[in-house]
């Protein structure tokens, strides 16, 4: 007897009623996290595509403007709406590349084909957009001419703002049906999925870029210095630099290889659990083999006296119950130990992220 005055078979039971019931509610959880994680996927798809759509108008009509004016802010808006249409098309192109099927050379198959492809937009957006919109800035600041034809800029920037904001407000209103509570911060920190980030961030950086241009152009007419229009391209060339090192940033994390959140580590442990056979995790860990697709593995106590056919059965019935609770852990590892506290120490890492949990067995 181990629990006054419970059997060890009581106790068992009470724990896999728990266990149970713990499981079940977790289930209805990420069954709901699982369809904002296919909304994701569908949102990003279509805020990509509006922002395509709006760039492509944007450089066109941006190009035009500077033909008709001489404004370097023009020549670099455009190039920057040309590299963003090119950024949206390689976001497409990476999400159907990590669609294919898995191989023998890739058994995990090629999720992470999307943070690759999102990884050379902040390349892009760093090269041709930043670098090349600072250059331009300093060569008008170097020869500064005056703008000619200013309807032309300023109508253009007008166009553009508006185009922009309806973009924007698309990736905005997709990315609220998965970041739930979290801030925009936090969740372009965290987010998984990079198609909603980087679209928010570009089309951030857009609307702020024609914000300065305008003023560049608006100074310059107003002095009659175009000194102005280059210190306005300047500074949108600053500003795309900038933005192009967070995503470089936080896309570098995805491709390293993120761990599952603290949130869906709980609901795995509550899944893997279940009193009888498996009493407890002696240490384990997740990976992010795509944004939605999760490797877990993980050493689970057992007792000392099951037989192989007992543990194998209740493996087998410990991956369906994680795949129920949470959908998107498809490749899944657990290896029966015996409960051994040094062990678990060694396999549980601190300062590992939320895929280390510290031992749950009770011996």
């Amino acid at each position: 007897m181990r629990d006054g005055s419970l059997t060890a078979a009581d106790r068992g039971s009470r724990v896999t009623d728990e266990c149970r019931s713990s499981a079940n509610r977790v289930a209805v959880e990420w069954r709901t996290k699982g369809h904002r994680e296919h909304m994701s996927a569908s949102g990003g798809t279509k805020a990509i595509v509006a922002a395509l759509a709006a760039n492509l108008a944007i450089a066109v009509a941006k190009f035009v403007a500077f033909l008709f004016s001489g404004s370097s802010s023009m020549l670099a808006e455009s190039v920057h709406s040309l590299a963003d249409s090119g950024n949206q098309g390689l976001l497409l192109l990476g999400g159907k590349k990590a669609k294919r099927e898995a191989t023998p050379q890739h058994p995990f198959g090629y999720g992470r084909e999307r943070y690759i492809y999102a990884f050379l937009v902040s390349i892009v957006l760093f090269s041709v957009g930043g670098m090349f919109a600072i250059y331009e800035g300093y060569e008008k600041i170097k020869h500064p001419h005056e703008i000619e034809h200013w309807y032309w800029p300023v109508g253009v920037l007008v166009f553009a703002i508006i185009a922009e904001s309806f973009s924007f407000r698309t990736a905005i209103k997709e990315s609220n049906h998965t970041r739930g509570k979290q801030s925009w911060k936090d969740f372009v920190r965290h987010a998984k999925a990079p198609e909603l980030p980087v679209v928010l961030l570009e089309d951030l950086g857009a609307l702020v870029g024609l914000i300065l241009a305008l003023g560049g152009v608006g100074i310059a007419l107003a002095t009659g210095d175009g000194v102005w229009d280059g210190i306005g391209t300047l500074c949108i060339g600053i500003l795309l630099i900038v933005i192009a090192i967070v995503l470089a940033v936080e896309t570098k994390s995805l491709l390293l290889g993120e761990a599952a959140g603290i949130e869906a580590v709980q609901k795995i442990e509550a899944a893997i659990v279940d009193g009888d056979t498996v009493t407890g995790i002696i240490h384990m860990r997740t990976l992010h083999l795509g944004p939605e697709e999760l490797l877990v593995a993980a050493k689970i106590a057992v007792e000392h006296d099951d037989t192989a056919a007992e543990v194998a059965s209740a493996i087998n019935a410990a991956e369906s119950r994680i795949r129920e609770a949470v959908p998107i852990a498809r490749v899944i590892y657990l290896e029966p130990d015996i409960y051994n506290e040094s062990e678990a120490v060694k396999g549980a890492d601190p300062e590992a992220s939320p895929g280390g949990p510290a031992p749950t067995a009770e011996h």
